[in-house]
C-alpha cells in the first residue's frame, strides 16, 4: 500500500479521505514578524485560533489538507506540529520555493555558473526535505511547489523549475505549480515540465480554476495534468457561481478525474495583518475560508448535476492517485 508523509507521520493513501488539495495553515513574512510582529502577532492566540479552525474543518467532513507553504511563504514546521498535535486532521506539507521572479540572494551566488559554484543547492535542499525531513523536525515533504506567474519563466524562475523537475525525477514526488490563469501560464509550466522529464500526471496546475476558458482547462487536462480549482471564495478572481458552472460542465464532459478543489485559504496570512486589515478582508471576501466548500460549494455542484461519484473522485480519488507513486520511487 502506498503511503504519504504528513506532519504526524505516514498515512496510507487510501486513508487520506476527503482532501482539500491547496490550503495553508499560516502564510507569514518571518523577517517582518521578527521586527514588527509585536504590533499584530500573538503566537498563542494564532496557534489556538488555527487549532479551532482546523477542528471545525474536520467536523465539516474534511480529513486532509495539503499545505503548499514553502520557503518564501514563511514555512515553519514546528508551529504546524504544535497545531496538528491538537487536531485529528492530516496535514501534508511541501518543499520548493515561492517567488514570482528573482530567487533570493542566498541561492543567487550558489550553484552551477555562479560565483561560488557547486551543485544546485535548491535540488539538494528539496531532496533532503523529502527524504530526511524539514530542518530538525523529521517531518518529510510530500510534494513540490513552484510558481509560474505573469512574468513567465524568467531565468531565475526557470532555475527553480529545473530544480523541481530534477527533484521530481529523483524522488517521484508530485508537483503543484502556482500559475496565473488570466495569462495561461499553466501552458508554460507544462511545456517546461515535459521537456525536463516530469510525469505530467503528477502535476496539479494550481489556480487554473480562476479561468472559465474551457479550451485552456481541457488543454491542461488533455496533457494528463490535473487542474486546481482551488480558490473558492476569492470571488474577485472568479465568482463562485462561475467556478461551479465550469466544474459542472467539465464533469459532464468526463473530466472529473483530473480536477481537485480547494480554497487557498489560511488560518492567518500576514498579508492582511492587524485587525483593520482582517476586517477589510472579511468584507472583500466573506467566503474565503475553509468551510465554503463543504457548506456552499458542494451543494451548488449537486444542484448543477454533478454526481456523488464525481464529487468523491475530485475530493478523494484524485488526491489518492496524486500521491500514490511516491513510495515506489523513493
Amino acid at each position: 500500500m502506498a503511503a504519504v508523509d504528513t506532519v504526524l507521520g505516514q498515512v496510507d493513501v487510501d486513508k487520506l479521505g476527503t482532501t482539500l488539495m491547496h490550503e495553508h495553515v499560516f502564510v507569514l513574512t518571518p523577517d517582518v514578524m521578527q521586527n514588527y510582529g509585536h504590533e499584530w502577532w500573538d503566537e498563542q492566540v494564532r496557534v489556538t485560533d488555527a487549532i479551532d479552525k482546523l477542528r471545525t474543518l474536520k467536523q465539516a467532513g474534511v480529513d486532509t489538507i495539503v499545505d503548499p507553504t514553502v520557503v518564501g511563504l514563511g514555512r515553519y514546521i514546528p508551529r504546524i506540529q504544535q497545531v496538528n498535535a491538537e487536531v485529528d486532521i492530516n496535514i501534508v506539507v511541501a518543499t520548493g520555493l515561492y517567488t514570482f521572479d528573482e530567487i533570493p540572494h542566498f541561492f543567487h551566488y550558489r550553484g552551477p555558473d555562479t560565483l561560488l559554484g557547486g551543485p544546485e543547492p535548491m535540488t539538494e535542499m528539496f531532496v533532503r526535505d523529502i527524504r530526511e525531513g524539514i530542518g530538525e523536525t523529521g517531518v518529510r515533504a510530500a510534494l513540490l511547489k513552484g510558481v509560474v506567474e505573469e512574468r513567465g519563466l524568467t531565468p531565475d524562475q526557470a532555475r527553480v523549475q529545473l530544480a523541481i523537475s530534477e527533484t521530481h525525477q529523483e524522488t517521484g514526488v508530485p508537483i503543484t505549480v502556482h500559475t496565473n490563469a488570466a495569462h495561461q501560464t499553466g501552458r508554460l509550466a507544462l511545456e517546461f515540465y515535459r521537456e525536463h522529464g516530469v510525469d505530467l500526471t503528477k502535476v496539479v496546475v494550481g489556480h487554473a480554476g480562476d479561468s472559465n476558458d474551457l479550451d485552456y482547462l481541457k488543454w491542461i487536462m488533455d496533457q494528463g495534468a490535473t487542474i486546481g480549482c482551488d480558490r473558492f471564495g476569492l470571488d474577485m478572481f472568479n465568482p463562485t457561481a462561475d467556478r461551479v458552472r465550469t466544474i459542472a460542465t467539465l464533469c459532464a464532459q468526463g473530466y472529473a478525474d483530473r480536477i481537485v478543489i480547494s480554497h487557498d485559504a489560511a488560518c492567518y496570512m500576514d498579508f492582511f495583518s492587524g485587525e483593520a486589515s482582517q476586517q477589510m478582508l472579511r468584507q472583500a471576501a466573506p467566503n474565503w475560508h475553509y468551510l465554503h466548500i463543504p457548506r456552499d460549494v458542494l451543494p451548488a455542484l449537486r444542484e448543477q448535476g454533478v454526481t456523488e461519484d464525481d464529487i468523491t473522485t475530485m475530493l478523494v480519488a484524485n488526491p489518492q492517485r496524486y500521491f500514490t507513486a511516491k513510495e515506489a520511487a523513493r
